[in-house]
């Protein structure tokens, strides 16, 4: 027989997903309860026994609903301090009970403001005022009042009411955190929303849909912390790992570490270069997605070698190619599960992390000896590769660089042909793998690619010039020859000399954006060579 808990409880909730469920759990234990509105009526209607809060404080519903518990018989009985003599004798002389457990969700002002269309009357009716109040309340007093935020934390806050008849000093500060984090959450969202609002008073009307601004006059921002690292980029820097609230499916973030040694900073920052550039190879052939997977090995932030294959180890023995010597403790994606072949060939080398959206059961077990390499799974939604991060950040001194995230996707009718020779079928779909790859490697980006696998891979030069010898050099130290094979430039040529050097190297086809004062020069020494050349229109640096 369960212990009578003798407490009482306020529910107010707008989202009421398992609060029925919750209420009979509470009113089996003997908790009090207190409701508002529509939640007091759901309650009622299933039989429980409910006293509306404005039998508690007095005063009915007022205003369409945005007055109802703000009032001293509600915001008393939670700030109260049942240690402090003077608290409990003002409670008394007033008239006021204690609350002891406050269950509140707050108006989805999130989720009205994402709708196609949301109006500004919308978004401030929806715009709680009297739920934060008492969720401050509730966990500014946390030693003595349960703040429940979600409906997550309904079987925690049940458990120990059951086994202790009260909640432990731990879950009730544990809630009072979450509940404040929420509250930041909450009116950082409404400050993100208000502040990006082009106002035109002249359009003022119950069904005026306000322009936003792309970015809006401050910026809020909220991370949850995933795990605090050994240290950051080198050993004498401190460092941890967060989230953003609602992950994309298919991100980093959302991975699974099936085993290995504990992540580092530059693991994850490599980790996340490998990812998301094997995201990119989301189409095969014909567009059919399962009819090649793809191979990222990353060193340093960049693209080491890269290639397409028609199944996992196909992929990775190419892209293993291009650089075996970066490509040692290296960072390796795939974008199709790992089976036993490809996971014998890459455990011959000595590998950081290795990414997949799964491992067969051999596959784990040809890594299961090999302890330190970290396995990371992560599922991949089916259009994963238009699944990315909005945004993208940059910390400066005092400040932060905010801009769109580089999504920009090229087609073969993007293409513009500025030579005399025409490209070949081939040539103009290694192209577009090249520029794919082209797009995560940092600037000044040189990519050679042939074939569906890169050759040779110039990055993070101060010089385009250096990027395209460093490239070539790269090839010919892993014996790859460089004829006929395709070049994706992430920036225009400032000078017919960059060109040069990778047709001399045995290119046959270029792209690059155009746009140079020199653009001319540039064209008439890819004619000159009798090489192809294609502008993209479209650059992407990457610092």
């Amino acid at each position: 027989m369960l212990k009578k808990v003798p407490m009482r409880a306020l529910i107010s909730v707008s989202d009421k997903t398992g609060i029925v469920d919750l209420a009979k759990e509470l009113h089996a234990l003997g908790v009090g309860l207190i409701s508002t509105g529509g939640t007091a009526k759901l309650l009622a209607d299933q039989g429980l026994p409910v006293t509306e809060v404005a039998e508690v404080t007095g005063f009915p519903e007022m205003l369409d609903g945005r007055v109802k518990t703000l009032h001293p018989k509600v915001h008393g009985g939670l700030l109260a301090r049942r240690d402090t003599p003077e608290h409990m004798a003002a409670l008394k002389a007033h008239n006021i009970d204690t609350i002891d457990l406050l269950i509140v969700n707050l108006y989805p002002f999130e989720a009205t403001v994402a709708k196609p269309g949301c109006t500004l009357a919308d978004a401030i009716e929806n715009i709680d005022i009297g739920g934060p109040a008492m969720v401050r309340s509730a966990a500014k007093n946390w030693k003595d009042v349960g703040i429940v935020t979600d409906a997550s934390q309904y079987p925690a806050v049940l458990d120990e009411l059951k086994a202790d008849g009260k909640l432990s000093d731990k879950l009730r500060f544990a809630l009072s955190v979450a509940a404040f984090n929420r509250i930041s959450q909450y009116d950082g969202a409404i400050s993100n929303y208000l502040s990006s609002v082009n106002f035109e008073a002249e359009k003022l009307s119950e069904n005026y849909v306000p322009e936003c601004a792309q970015f809006s006059g401050q910026f809020n921002a909220q991370y949850v912390k995933v795990q605090d690292l050994r240290y950051g980029e080198n050993s004498h820097q401190q460092a941890a790992w967060y989230r953003d609230l609602a992950p994309a499916a298919g991100s980093l973030a959302t991975g699974v570490q099936l085993q290995g040694k504990e992540l580092s900073y530059n693991n994850i920052a490599d980790a996340d270069a490998a990812w998301e550039c094997v995201k990119s190879f989301d189409t095969g052939a014909n567009g059919d997605p399962s009819q090649f997977a793809a191979c990222v090995i990353v060193k340093h932030a960049n693209p080491c070698g890269v290639a397409v294959g028609a199944n996992p180890l196909e992929a990775y023995s190419k892209a293993l190619q291009t650089d075996p010597t970066s490509a040692f403790g290296g960072i390796i994606a795939f974008n199709r599960p790992v089976d036993k072949a490809a996971a014998e060939a890459v455990s011959k080398q000595f590998v950081e992390v290795l990414m997949a959206p799964d491992f067969s059961t051999e596959a784990l077990q040809v890594f299961k000896s090999k302890v330190n390499v970290r396995l990371m799974k992560i599922a991949l939604p089916a259009n994963y590769g238009q699944v990315r991060n909005a945004l993208e950040t940059k910390r400066v001194g005092s400040g932060l660089l905010l801009q769109s995230a580089d999504h920009h996707e090229l087609a073969l009718a993007d293409l513009k042909i500025v030579t005399l020779k025409q490209p070949t079928p081939e040539e103009l779909n290694d192209l577009l793998f090249a520029w794919k790859v082209a797009k995560f490697v940092k600037s000044n980006a040189i990519v050679f690619c042939k074939n569906g696998m890169t050759m040779g891979v110039g990055a993070g030069q101060m010089s385009r010039l250096d990027s395209a010898r460093i490239a070539s050099i790269k090839a010919e130290a892993a014996k790859l020859g460089l004829q006929n094979t395709v070049v994706a430039s992430d920036a225009f040529f400032p000078f017919r000399d960059g060109l040069d050097v990778v047709v001399d190297a045995g290119a046959t086809c270029v792209a690059q954006p155009g746009g140079s004062m020199r653009d001319q020069e540039v064209i008439d020494a890819a004619n000159e060579h009798g090489v192809a050349m294609v502008f993209t229109g479209v650059r992407h640096f990457r610092h």
